[in-house]
């Protein structure tokens, strides 16, 4: 990027109106063409689950998609054997895959008509139904494709071709086909997508160091707390207790005495799509609202769904009824590294989900309070460096999301230096 100016080139551009209405200029050499022109496509097999198996050949679900790629940590398998007939789904690096069965816009985690590209930890996998690959021809660059579906243009015409109930809309290969756009010449949209791209890389790498900081402080958590490797153990003799020997000094707890889990509370879907604060459910992050529930930080638990979930939050937030949030005399710093080794889950109810009564029966290990407090200043500094890393990379984001309109509708006319 250091190499390119943006200019705009007012005099050899032209305003004209895109498959959205959503105005700009262009430069005259970029041609109007549909999409279906310049991508061939492939739909996602609807693999059975009874052929799911803990090793094999990975199946990309939509469930597995995040905002721009592919969560791989959890995909299920299926045996090589089954797979082998099944080629034509495998997913390879870079691949740009749509949504085409989802939620309306007021649920953005899993709206239809996302697009993601195929992370490297995620190749070979191969694609399930309720997705589409879409292959660009030599007259399309496939970054500058990714990009072009990710701008508002393709989102606001592709919503309004949706079709389905209030909870689950859906979209069709026709539609795709039919968006119309001005197309660059092919070295301008390799200039646009590694502009872009540039963009994408920084918040990758800041990701990437965000990674490595919630590992360490999960390491020293197992360290100290766990293996009961903490500055001073070899002066300290063992006691016995009733969950084993532990250090002396160190007390075991019914969870009941230490924290109070308190229940979220509902908010309608369509509440959840405007303001600044946070709203978590048992899945995380579902949405935003503006007002907040609970001053951060803070601790989530699942309670429905995806029951014994364990969220943090820097910032003010909101619960909704899946979840609880948690008050404690002890750091909430320390029990947010704690709670994901206890089993909340109630296999005898007749609904899975996570029983207050029967969570505050759970024991815990809580070392001294100096201990405790050395512990959290630690995490607290990783928390620190994690938070001016996520701003960067909201930064980036932003800035990348005011360009990419502009790019993608010639009003940046790019020139090398």
């Amino acid at each position: 990027m250091k190499n390119k100016t943006l200019l705009v080139d007012r005099e050899s551009s032209r305003c004209r109106q895109g498959g959205g209405d959503s105005g700009g200029v262009t430069n005259s050499k970029w041609e109007r063409n549909r999409l279906g022109d310049l991508v061939g496509a492939q739909k996602g097999y609807a693999f059975k689950s009874g052929w799911y198996s803990d090793a094999g050949r990975p199946i990309v679900k939509v469930s597995d998609f995040t905002d721009d790629s592919v969560d791989s940590s959890g995909l299920v398998c299926i045996p090589e054997e089954i797979a082998s007939d099944h080629l034509k789904y495998e997913l390879r690096i870079g691949d740009v895959v749509v949504q085409t069965v989802g939620s309306w816009p007021n649920n953005p985690a899993s709206v239809v008509g996302k697009c993601v590209r195929i992370p490297r930890n995620a190749a070979g996998a191969l694609l399930n139904q309720n997705a589409v690959k879409l292959s660009p021809t030599k007259d399309l660059d496939a970054q500058f494709l990714f990009y072009l579906l990710r701008y508002d243009d393709f989102k606001t015409y592709i919503i309004g071709t949706a079709q389905g109930a209030a909870s689950q809309a859906a979209i069709t290969m026709e539609a795709i086909r039919a968006y119309e756009f001005d197309t660059p010449p092919l070295p301008v949209q390799r200039r646009i997508a590694s502009i872009l791209s540039a963009y994408d890389e920084l918040m990758e790498n800041s990701q990437r160091r965000i990674r490595i900081l919630e590992t360490m402080a999960r390491a020293l958590y197992r360290e100290w707390f766990v293996h009961f490797r903490f500055p001073g153990h070899e002066k300290l003799p063992r006691v016995a207790s009733p969950i084993g020997d532990i250090p002396q000094g160190w007390e075991v707890k019914k969870l009941g005495d230490i924290l109070e889990l308190i229940y979220g509370k509902a908010l309608k879907q369509e509440d959840r799509s405007g303001g600044a604060v946070p709203v978590f459910g048992s899945s995380g992050i579902v949405g935003q609202h503006d007002k907040a529930l609970v001053k951060g930080p803070g601790i989530i638990v699942g309670r429905k769904g995806n029951v014994g979930s364990v969220f943090w939050s820097v910032e003010d937030f909101f619960v909704i009824d899946t979840a609880y949030y948690v008050t404690s005399s002890l750091p909430l710093r320390f029990l947010f590294y704690v709670l994901p080794t206890l089993n909340f889950l109630n296999s005898d109810a007749a609904v899975p989900g996570l029983s207050r009564n029967q969570a505050y029966t759970l024991e815990i290990l809580v070392p001294p309070p100096p201990l405790l407090e050395r512990f959290c200043n630690l995490a607290n500094t990783f928390e620190q460096q994690a938070s001016t890393l996520q701003r960067q990379i909201q930064n980036l984001r932003h800035t990348r999301d005011l360009l990419l309109p502009r790019l993608l509708s010639g009003q940046v006319n790019l020139k090398e230096n």
